[in-house]
């Protein structure tokens, strides 16, 4: 019965996938315009922002991720131990840094 009580729970967030990935999707299509003379392609434009929106949002994603971890460790350490309280904070600057290499990454792949 447990089973059957995590699965209706889990459909409301299936749909909510779906209906993201299918907004999404429809956003990447292209508009068409009337063209006026001559006609143009496009400069990769498009592309650029998609790249930069992935290489941040992975980035921001795995930083999540991570901090949630380390930052669970490190108040039990801290809790244990208060003088270990700044060997902490230095592994969750290093966690940190990696949203910090995706920006920077997206300002690379935007000024291009």
């Amino acid at each position: 019965m447990e089973r059957i009580g995590a699965l209706m729970k889990m459909k409301p967030i299936a749909y909510l996938l779906f209906a993201t990935l299918a907004i999404s999707i429809s956003g990447l299509t292209g508009v068409a315009f009337a063209a006026e003379g001559e006609t143009t392609q496009s400069s990769g434009g498009d592309y650029k922002l998609l790249s930069a929106a992935i290489a941040f949002g992975v980035a921001a994603f795995g930083a999540g991720i991570g901090l949630g971890q380390v930052g669970a460790a490190g108040l039990a350490v801290i809790s244990e131990n208060p003088g270990l309280q700044s060997k902490v904070f230095i592994f969750v600057g290093m966690v940190e840094s990696i949203a910090i290499y995706g920006i920077v990454m997206m300002f690379i792949i935007l000024g291009q």
